[in-house]
């Protein structure tokens, strides 16, 4: 795998740990909601016979397995990550389902895509663009292996719009999210999700920063509220 920062090494370091809870956590703490958001993000792709997908921070395959249930058998998926421990885990969902040979896994970060130029029909990535350090050069990457035409759906959380909801949302994420998170897991990890979505762009800044990269076309749909949104960028 690529040489990764020691901001990049501490993340990595930090969803190793949580790996084990992490699917049982994400049901939890999202009411199961997120099953929909990721359906809905996998539905904005458009992939033709003999297609190839590219799910990035993939983490246990949710999205790829989503990918692989949703196109015809003529596609392959490939789901990266840099956590060794959370690709452990989604080989063995891999292995359980029925996609197993048209599905693989590979272990690097979003910066450094060990994939040649115009090779993917469509790119995902779920909950997993604020955690990329250097975010430019990992949309640079995305539009470098993307073919043209092809397009790269972001799925992330957003804060809500609303003032009202977004109130209730704020107390949710910096109080019992973290609460609830360290009775089945590591605490700071569940402290570090609301810090590092109050830290990410707001949505029309992360837009332009797709442009910046190179896609021609962007376009965002927000989900639930404004909880989380979704980009979706053309190349």
């Amino acid at each position: 795998m690529s040489e990764i920062s020691e901001k990049g090494r501490g993340i990595r370091d930090m969803f190793q740990t949580i790996a084990p809870q992490y699917d049982f956590l994400n049901r939890l703490l999202s009411f199961g909601i997120d099953r929909y958001w990721r359906s809905f993000a996998v539905g904005q792709l458009s992939i033709p016979d003999n297609g190839k997908v590219l799910d990035i921070a993939t983490g246990t395959a949710d999205v790829a397995l989503k990918i692989a249930a949703t196109t015809p058998s003529s596609v392959s998926v490939i789901g990266e990550d840099f956590t060794q421990g959370m690709l452990v885990l989604g080989q063995e969902k891999i292995d359980r389902s029925p996609y197993a040979s048209r599905m693989k896994l590979v272990n690097a970060p979003c910066e450094s895509i060990p994939h040649p130029d115009n090779m993917f029909d469509g790119i995902t990535i779920a909950f997993g663009i604020r955690n990329v350090v250097d975010r430019d050069a990992g949309l640079r990457e995305m539009c470098r292996v993307l073919k043209p035409g092809g397009r790269a759906v972001i799925l992330e959380f957003s804060t809500p719009r609303s003032r009202f909801f977004g109130a209730i949302y704020q107390f949710y994420f910096r109080r019992l999210l973290p609460f609830v998170g360290g009775l089945f897991s590591r605490r700071s990890a569940y402290q570090y999700l609301p810090d590092s979505v109050l830290a990410f762009p707001p949505r029309e800044e992360f837009s332009d920063m797709m442009r910046r990269a190179g896609f021609s076309e962007t376009e965002r749909y927000d989900l639930t509220f404004g909880i989380v949104t979704v980009y979706v960028g053309t190349k």
